[in-house]
């Protein structure tokens, strides 16, 4: 009882019973196309109908969300962190209801300055749902079946999975305002993305942080034409990339350390289809038992240390290591569905892994919409 209890002194009924009816109502989807061609002319016209668009779209998808926060099975509902991240949800369904129609570009910057608020509110949904569900793990009896938590895994693709849809919207939003945006970029969208650039970037990110944690850190071999673009979000890109070659690396090191034997290097390749750009992650890092992997894509079963761990100095919190708090794969298999691509994770035990990331081309496919 203790969480309902906690709502109705600090959230009025009417707003709970509002929540309620916004979460009833139809949500509306927008593909990366219509993004790109909506967004490559912020006329001032523009940018009050994308806000208009917003100040009903959003309380739909955050009422939903918040619904569903009070609804989990096994008491999850009840853990001081998740309440935490319900009232953060209540909270910002509270300001879009409360503000007024959006009549004039006035009106429109305000509400733009709201939205970019929200989305800070909510920098920190992912690690606080992710320390829930460790107050969950630590209040539960260890013989817990983990397949009897494929509800919980299945909430969270779909919370994760609308809270990628919602940054997405606000961040477009916010940079179309942007008066020198980079080249060839509309708001969050490249639209002459090199893939082997963002992939580039992206393993010299993960090979410092190799080096950091190991003291070495095996070479990254990109293959692929440096010159092919197509329209993506690189941001989106470098997270997934980033995520599959940190943990290629940490295989290949784990395996390499003590021998006499040189790291072999991790392999990317960048191939370019019709409908889909393949991004192929390979190493020698001696693999995942075929039984270990449907795990590495649940929510429930990282050892890694959470950075907003009670037990850990906060002051640390902000520091990426190699073990990360075990999302990575999981969150970035809803990357790339986003668009409607996709993350496979083919694996050979005693030799090493491959990840393919298939990336969809042409852009039309509808935002998924849990």
């Amino acid at each position: 009882m203790a969480a309902k209890t906690k709502a109705s002194e600090a959230f009025s009924k009417t707003l709970i019973d509002e929540v309620q009816k916004w979460g009833c109502m139809k949500q509306t989807g927008v593909s990366l196309r219509y993004m790109m061609e909506f967004g490559s002319k912020p006329t001032p016209r523009n940018l009050l109908i994308s806000a208009q668009f917003l100040h009903k779209e959003l309380p739909i998808r955050i009422a939903r969300r918040a619904i569903e926060l009070q609804t989990l099975p096994y008491g999850l509902s009840h853990k001081p962190a998740v309440l935490k991240v319900r009232d953060w949800y209540l909270d910002s369904f509270r300001d879009l209801r409360s503000f007024p129609d959006i009549k004039d570009t006035n009106d429109e910057s305000e509400f733009t300055q709201m939205i970019k608020a929200i989305k800070v509110r909510h920098n920190n949904v992912v690690p606080m749902m992710a320390l829930g569900v460790q107050q969950l793990k630590k209040g539960m009896a260890p013989k817990i079946v983990y397949e009897d938590l494929d509800e919980i895994h299945q909430f969270l693709d779909r919370f994760y999975m609308s809270r990628i849809g919602i940054r997405m919207l606000i961040g477009q939003h916010v940079e179309l305002h942007n008066p020198n945006p980079p080249p060839h970029c509309v708001g969050y969208i490249h639209t002459r993305m090199s893939p082997v650039e963002v992939a580039r970037n992206a393993s010299e990110d993960a090979r410092s942080i190799c080096l950091r944690e190991y003291g070495s850190a095996p070479d990254v071999n990109i293959y692929g034409d440096p010159d092919f673009t197509f329209p993506y979000v690189p941001t989106h890109l470098h997270l997934m990339v980033f995520e599959l070659v940190k943990n290629s690396l940490r295989a290949v090191q784990e395996r390499f350390m003590d021998s006499d034997k040189v790291a072999p290097p991790v392999r990317i390749i960048v191939a370019d289809g019709i409908e889909d750009v393949t991004i192929k992650v390979s190493d020698e890092g001696g693999g995942i038992p075929r039984s270990g992997l449907p795990k590495i894509f649940t929510y429930l079963y990282s050892t890694a240390r959470n950075p907003l761990d009670e037990h850990s100095d906060l002051g640390t919190a902000d520091t990426v290591t190699m073990a990360g708090y075990g999302y990575g794969l999981p969150i970035s298999r809803l990357y790339a569905r986003y668009f409607g691509g996709d993350l496979q994770i083919i694996s050979m035990e005693g030799y090493g892994t491959d990840a393919y990331l298939h990336l969809s081309r042409l852009g039309d496919s509808q935002e998924p919409l849990p």
